[in-house]
C-alpha cells in the first residue's frame, strides 16, 4: 500500500504542476486536472487507511481526509450544479465540519501536552487545518443556502480549493519528507520554493478570475 501511495504522491505532483501552471479551462488543464484528481484520490485514501491501521497518527489521518474532501468539492464544483450534488455537497460539508472541529481539538491537546506536539506535530498546523476546513464548510453552507453558483465564484472554488490540495501535498512532500531528498538538494531555500510558489500562482489565478468574470464564466 505504501508503493501505491507514493506512486500516486508522485504523479499528482507532477500533473498537478501541469494543471496549475497551465492556461485554465484549456485541454491541457482539464487532462492533467483529471489525473490530478485521481491521483490525490488515491494518495490521500491510501495515506488515510496507512495513518489510522498501520502507522497510527491522527495528524496524517486529517490531513488526509480534509485534502480528499478539497479535490472533491473542487472537482464537483465545475463538473455539477448544485442541484444536481445537492446530497453529495452536503454529505462533504458535515466531513469538512467534523474533520474541522477534530483538527481543532488535537490543536488545544498539543498546546495542553508538556510537549506541544500531537503525534510529532505543533499545534499551528493543526489549527490551520482547522480552520481551513471549517471556512471551507462554511462556503458549501453558503452555496447550498444559495441554490447556485456561478462565474467566477465557481471557477475560484475549484481553484482554491484544488490549488490547496496542491499545497498541502507539495508541503508534505518537500518539508514533512525531506529526509528522502537527496543531501544537495536538502536545503531550506530550495524545499521551501516549491511551496510558496504554489500559493503564489493559486493567488495569481484568483486574481486573474475574479478580473475577468466572463472568460471564467465560460470555463466548465
Amino acid at each position: 500500500m505504501k508503493a501505491i501511495h507514493i506512486i500516486a504522491g508522485l504523479l499528482a505532483l507532477l500533473a498537478g504542476a501541469v494543471a496549475l501552471y497551465a492556461t485554465k479551462g484549456a485541454p491541457l488543464h482539464r487532462r492533467s486536472g483529471w489525473v490530478f484528481a485521481v491521483a490525490m484520490a488515491t494518495m490521500t485514501t491510501t495515506a488515510a487507511v496507512i495513518a489510522q491501521f498501520f502507522s497510527p497518527n491522527r495528524v496524517n489521518v486529517v490531513a488526509a481526509v480534509l485534502t480528499f474532501y478539497l479535490v472533491a468539492t473542487g472537482v464537483l464544483a465545475v463538473r455539477r450544479t448544485v442541484p444536481q450534488m445537492r446530497a453529495l455537497a452536503t454529505a462533504f460539508m458535515l466531513v469538512a465540519v467534523a474533520i474541522g472541529a477534530h483538527a481543532l481539538a488535537l490543536g488545544v491537546e498539543a498546546v495542553s501536552s508538556t510537549a506541544h506536539r500531537v503525534d510529532g506535530i505543533p499545534a499551528p498546523p493543526l489549527f490551520m487545518f482547522g480552520s481551513v476546513a471549517l471556512l471551507a464548510a462554511f462556503g458549501d453552507l453558503r452555496m447550498l443556502r444559495a441554490g447556485r453558483i456561478e462565474g467566477a465564484r465557481r471557477l475560484a472554488r475549484h481553484l482554491w480549493r484544488m490549488s490547496y490540495a496542491m499545497w498541502i501535498a507539495t508541503t508534505s512532500a518537500f518539508l514533512g519528507q525531506a529526509k528522502f531528498i537527496p543531501e544537495p538538494l536538502r536545503k531550506l531555500p530550495l524545499l521551501v520554493a516549491p511551496v510558496l510558489l504554489v500559493l503564489v500562482v493559486m493567488v495569481y489565478w484568483l486574481v486573474k478570475v475574479h478580473r475577468r468574470p466572463r472568460v471564467a464564466a465560460t470555463v466548465r
